[in-house]
């Protein structure tokens, strides 16, 4: 699996690697039923404390996009269908386009960088 931590990235580490692994699912990198390196195994290849990976795997657990088997290991979920509501879905889209606007850049440059990273992030799901 291939991740990355960014120390210059305002998120903290355990949001960077579930960000991470989220988009490996969404791009097809991590099929369903696909096992996820354990824990202790991805927090020595990311040099961070154990406990952060644990955090970021439960996050991912509570989005229901992997199964945490005690004992087994993780996978990824059989169905990456969330339970989440429209509004919920929207609302990290609308955060991240408000800081596009504010930011000074045009509809049209927005909906070009938006198309963009669909195209990227959307490719395992055609």
């Amino acid at each position: 699996m291939f991740l990355t931590i960014n120390t210059n990235d305002p998120r903290p580490i355990y949001q960077q690697v579930a960000d991470g692994i989220k988009e490996l699912i969404a791009r097809g990198k991590l099929p369903q039923g696909a096992p996820l390196p354990p824990v202790r195994q991805l927090a020595a290849d990311l040099g961070v404390n154990l406990n952060t990976i644990a955090i970021a795997y439960r996050e991912l657990q509570k989005d229901g996009l992997i199964v945490i088997k005690h004992g087994s290991g993780s996978v990824v979920a059989s169905s990456t269908t969330t339970e989440r509501s429209p509004d919920d879905l929207r609302r990290p889209l609308r955060t991240a386009l408000t800081e596009l606007v504010l930011a000074g850049l045009s509809s049209t440059k927005i909906l070009s960088m938006v198309i963009r990273e669909l195209r990227t992030v959307g490719r395992g799901n055609k």
